[in-house]
């Protein structure tokens, strides 16, 4: 729904879990010349009317959005605001197919099932025809009718919550110059990379990822800090303790004032990605048209994206919200990386809107960058013997630190086995990199596939099938296997798709799906 268009290898992006069978992922098609992506930020500014309102807002009966459900008069609702997208469908890059599945209805699951993350708000705001009229069930009405603070608002229905037992809790001790936080997870964390601590003009924003969910604290301190935050984890007690140093020698009598979200636990996803102003400090050319860029974060932030996880970066070109997610990787192949920066290899597209806006910052220039998202979780490669990673293009950069965890962090996975796809043998990302590992490390083995190669190629060639994939992909009796794919998003439907051909069932099979 609604996607901001992708280019031939995008960067890993939204990560799930394979689609049942049945379900049909979500296909690019080629767009008209003059519709990009630029091409409808400029036209929606023109000034022409987008909704057939003539700039006027109305409240949005659901038998009002339920007529318009055609081809050439197509509302959809999201998240309770209500666009005309019939202006948007030769822009969009999945096809008025997709547009179509939400016509006169709320879209809302179905945005979210692709790309949550797509700032729509500010794609379509041309499009904005109004907000759904708000309906209250007749429990309510009679409660509103019965009550006598009938100046009060409509209630709001809460989802419930969590059991109390399981929710993870905090506490707070102090010295004269520090104060600490301790939160209580009541469970095993499953990464280092599970908090993230953000402290800015006296406000502690702290989130834990605990697999699907969020626990999240938010105060407005007692008293004055400084910006330097250290965080410790004890990962098998579940406990997590966030240390601040005071500017003065004084007491606090209470840690801070409760904000927005303090003290909640729920599901990842239903929270907004939250920015933080990013730094672009250094960018490292890796091959022709692809480059490392290092991103410092701000002071009082501390952040270490997941393996599996990635991050959406975000600017405001020609005063439209444009996002993109991109994979961390590690400085180097051999060790995970200690530095507090962030390392992002991108490609950069020369039709690219938001990989030239990238290329063109200057070292200084600022970037927005989100925490990291993401479904992937390591748990199931503990019990994996077998490791097979297929990549095309960019789609490698998830599958960097995985290599590396695989090959020196966890023992039970005997082999790990890279099969990359490119064009030319120039796009090869980190080739010598791969191949040193490959040559000093037994457990590890990588073979690339050319669609285009010279003709001193030796390697192989070609795209993608079944023949390839059988050759590639060993299964002994009694091991336990576990593939990931990423690349562009037919290459992953195709490969999902001849796996499962081979016997792979979805328990065994992860597609970082952009």
């Amino acid at each position: 729904m609604l996607n901001i268009p992708t280019q031939s290898f995008p960067a890993p992006s939204s990560q799930q879990r394979v689609a049942p069978s049945g379900q049909s992922g979500r296909n690019k098609v080629a767009l008209k010349p003059g519709h990009s992506l630029m091409d409808w930020i400029r036209f929606s500014k023109s000034g022409k009317d987008l909704t057939g309102l003539r700039g006027h807002l109305i409240e949005v009966t659901q038998e009002e959005l339920q007529k318009h459900n055609t081809r050439d008069n197509c509302w959809i609702c999201i998240r309770g605001l209500v666009y005309n997208v019939t202006p948007y469908m030769d822009y969009h890059p999945g096809g008025e197919e997709e547009l179509m599945k939400a016509a006169g209805i709320d879209g809302t699951d179905l945005f979210d099932q692709v790309h949550r993350w797509v700032n729509y708000e500010s794609m379509l705001k041309e499009c904005l025809v109004g907000r759904m009229a708000t309906k209250a069930t007749a429990a309510i009405k009679a409660l509103i009718t019965s009550s006598p603070l009938t100046d009060l608002a409509q209630p709001t229905l809460v989802a419930p919550t969590p059991d109390k037992d399981s929710q993870p809790r905090y506490d707070w001790f102090q010295t004269d110059v520090t104060v600490h936080l301790v939160v209580y997870a009541r469970r095993k964390i499953p990464s280092p990379g599970c908090t993230i601590v953000d402290l800015k003009a006296g406000v502690l924003r702290l989130e834990v990822l605990l697999e699907k969910m969020s626990y999240m604290l938010h105060l407005r301190l007692a008293g004055e800090v400084e910006g330097k935050v250290s965080v410790h984890t004890a990962f098998s007690a579940g406990k997590i303790q966030v240390s601040i140093h005071k500017q003065d020698k004084a007491k606090w009598t209470v840690l801070g004032q409760p904000l927005e979200f303090h003290n909640t636990f729920q599901c990842k996803k239903g929270r907004a990605p939250y920015y933080r102003d990013c730094v672009l400090l250094s960018k490292t050319e890796v091959n022709h048209n692809t480059h490392v860029f290092r991103l410092q974060l701000p002071h009082g932030t501390v952040m270490h994206v997941p393996v599996g996880k990635h991050v959406y970066l975000k600017a405001l070109i020609q005063d439209t919200e444009v996002v993109r997610p991109y994979t961390p990787v590690d400085q180097t192949m051999a060790t995970a990386s200690q530095d507090p920066d962030l390392y992002l290899m991108i490609k950069v597209y020369p039709d690219g809107v938001f990989t030239q806006h990238l290329n063109n910052l200057r070292i200084g220039d600022h970037i927005s960058v989100s925490g990291p998202e993401g479904t992937f979780s390591v748990r199931p490669l503990c019990d994996v013997t077998y490791l097979y990673l297929l990549a095309a293009g960019t789609g490698f950069t998830p599958m960097a630190r995985l290599i590396r965890l695989a090959t020196q962090d966890i023992d039970t996975i005997r082999k790990t086995k890279l099969l990359f796809f490119n064009r030319r043998e120039e796009d090869i990302l980190w080739r010598c990199q791969l191949d040193e590992l490959a040559a000093n490390n037994e457990r590890f083995q990588v073979e690339f596939v050319l669609s285009e190669p010279c003709e001193s190629w030796t390697g192989r060639k070609g795209q993608v099938d079944g023949s390839m994939l059988q050759d590639f992909l060993d299964k002994p009796d009694g091991s336990q296997c576990f593939v990931c794919v990423c690349g562009p998003t037919t290459f992953t439907e195709l490969t999902i798709g001849l796996l499962k051909q081979q016997g792979f069932n979805e328990e065994e099979l992860h597609a970082f799906q952009g």
